[in-house]
């Protein structure tokens, strides 16, 4: 079983920066595939970014140039650094892993966290 537990969302002014993350519990393999997600209300959830074991990233159009996905594989935290942040951007973040699926945005995770709320005001 693996446990996620988000943490660092907030308020911010438009154009501030934020640093999520997600702190995994339990067995995590070298291959794994996590991601960052969102939903706002009344929209539907929304792929952010993507991260393998191997390193490799995927991000949404829309964060690109703007948030950085990383990972500390031993202290198994992921990471979502998130700059240049808009009103947009508000909406309910969650993390996910699974073993399986490859890298990507669909939402097609085993695993997933609580969440923690970002807020961008104008």
């Amino acid at each position: 079983q693996v446990q996620l537990v988000e943490s660092g969302g907030g308020s911010v002014q438009s154009g501030g920066s934020l640093r999520l993350s997600c702190a995994a519990y339990g067995y995590i393999y070298s291959y794994y595939y996590m991601g960052w997600f969102r939903q706002a209300p009344g929209k539907e959830r929304e792929g952010v970014a993507a991260i393998g074991g191997d390193g490799s990233t995927s991000y949404a159009d829309s964060v690109k140039g703007r948030f950085t996905i990383s990972a500390d594989n031993y202290k198994k935290i992921l990471y979502l650094q998130m700059n240049s942040l808009k009103p947009e951007d508000t909406a309910m973040y969650y993390c996910a892993y699974d073993l399986r699926g490859g890298l990507q945005l669909r939402g097609d995770y085993s695993y997933w966290g609580q969440g923690t709320q970002v807020t961008v005001s104008s």
